[in-house]
């Protein structure tokens, strides 16, 4: 496993959903400090790392969302069947039957996401999906004293369990977590990229938090740093399964990085996004258009701080986005490094002017 992989590896098996990020900062602060000169954190826990390449220059902030989808314990019934709440965006029908990973002030228990069999249902209730709200998680506990025994509470944070997994085509791989931990790999392999390149700006990797319940971090971590420029990286939606028409989706999984041109948060800033593509095109770095009527990413709260920021959302495309198991190609990732390296190398001072007031 080269250290790229193992990178990929540690983010997306850390467990963080949102308001309990530590695992996965962690991992993001154990590979991107190398290629910082200072660590920060916003006071909602974001993590900053920042890298000058000129003093005084452009300050250019590159985002990914430390948080993934999860389940939050509300209760636990007098059976010791824990009772959950949604964090982030979840489809009904993909949570059942999943295992998960309930963590507990005494360390991880695993759990499966549990509702009646459809053996004993009216046939009519068969066809429907099963709510929220009539699920449960089954820790293996027999009675409320023995789950609390083993240290469930309500407020315990719930992550699925999904083992990163480099499939039989080695450019492919599946995890957990790859919304938004793909983000993060991209903003600490970009830094990396920079160590030892002279360019006139200041870059902030950071690792933001709460993206999943309202793009929560970007906004505070964009208040700390008061950026020029910002990108939001983030996965995007593959249009490349079965069922999928150009009408929903266009971009294929190895086809390169997503340009977000719109989406629920943010119009994309035209001057940013027409140097981004002039580069990709002169670099001969495939990329894909994508405009998506729902959702938001990070650049939803860049590209409002301060006295505002243009911004834009550069993601990989993925299959399976808000499951417990999704997919993509390392060269759609490798891709997104060498575009945000290469825009980074070419902006200055005059240029992030011209760009701003296109």
């Amino acid at each position: 496993m080269d250290e790229t992989v193992q990178m990929l590896k540690e983010l997306t098996d850390a467990n963080g959903i949102p308001g309990n990020e530590k695992e996965p900062r962690e991992v993001m602060k154990k590979y991107i400090t190398p290629y910082a000169d200072e660590i920060s954190y916003d006071n909602l826990g974001s993590f900053i790392a920042k890298k000058t390449g000129k003093a005084g220059g452009p300050k250019i902030m590159i985002t990914g969302h430390l948080d993934e989808i999860g389940f939050m314990i509300t209760r636990i019934d007098d059976n010791g069947f824990l009772k959950f709440e949604t964090v982030g965006g979840w489809w009904s029908q993909v949570m059942l039957a999943q295992r998960v990973t309930v963590m507990t002030r005494k360390g991880n228990i695993v759990g499966v996401i549990g509702s009646k069999p459809p053996h004993i249902l009216p046939p009519e209730q068969r066809k429907k999906p099963v709510e929220v709200k009539d699920m449960f998680i089954d820790i293996g506990a027999s009675s409320k004293e023995e789950a609390e025994s083993f240290g469930v509470r309500p407020g315990d944070a719930v992550t699925p369990i999904c083992d990163f997994t480099v499939m039989k085509n080695e450019k492919i791989m599946m995890a957990k977590a790859w919304d938004n931990r793909i983000g993060c790999a991209i903003a600490i392999e970009v830094m990396k990229r920079l160590k030892d390149e002279n360019h006139d700006n200041v870059v902030y990797g950071v690792g933001a938090v709460q993206e999943e319940v309202g793009l929560r971090g970007a906004k505070t971590a964009a208040h700390k740093i008061e950026p020029d420029i910002g990108f939001a990286v983030d996965v995007g939606i593959a249009g490349d399964t079965p069922g999928i028409s150009a009408n929903d989706a266009t971009a294929k999984i190895g086809e390169g990085p997503q340009i977000m041109i719109y989406d629920r948060s943010m119009v994309s800033h035209k001057g940013l996004r027409d140097f981004v593509t002039d580069i990709a095109d002169e670099h001969e770095i495939p990329y894909q258009f994508e405009a998506m009527s729902g959702g938001g990413t990070d650049a939803g709260s860049i590209h409002l701080s301060g006295d505002g920021a243009p911004s834009l959302a550069i993601t990989v495309p993925t299959r399976y986005i808000h499951t417990h198991a999704s997919i993509l190609h390392r060269d759609d990732f490798e891709h997104a490094v060498q575009l945000i390296t290469e825009v980074v190398k070419r902006l200055d001072e005059e240029t992030v002017r011209k760009i701003t007031f296109e």
